[in-house]
């Protein structure tokens, strides 16, 4: 997602979803497929190329910065594979549009807490 200047009407706030490997691993797979399907929409497939580099993202952001969601994985008591992927509202409805997503995920995605 790129950058706006702070109070910009199209800014969109970026929701962290906590998904384990499993879940981010079937995120990945769900978005990679749809963008080799030639009948994307470019503007869906900017978003959904936005959805993999959260992933990467949210991993290098695990390997810097390990102590934030360890304490919230410690305060939870989610197991330790649980990141926090940010998603802006575009890309999580995108992302819901899938017709390849697991229905396990699609209902992870679709909590308000990002984690059921």
């Amino acid at each position: 997602m790129s950058a706006l200047p702070t109070g910009d009407p199209g800014s969109q706030t970026l929701v962290p979803h906590w998904l384990d490997a499993v879940a981010r691993r079937e995120l990945a797979d769900t978005v990679q497929a749809a963008l080799a399907d030639p009948e994307v929409h470019p503007v869906t497939a900017i978003h959904l190329q936005d959805v993999l580099t959260e992933l990467h993202v949210a991993a290098a952001r695990e390997a810097v910065w390990p102590t934030s969601a360890a304490r919230v994985r410690l305060a939870t008591g989610w197991d330790d594979d649980v990141l926090p992927v940010r998603l802006s509202p575009v890309e999580l409805a995108g992302v819901l549009e899938l017709d390849g997503l697991p229905e396990a995920l699609r209902d992870v995605l679709r909590s308000r807490a990002g984690r059921p």
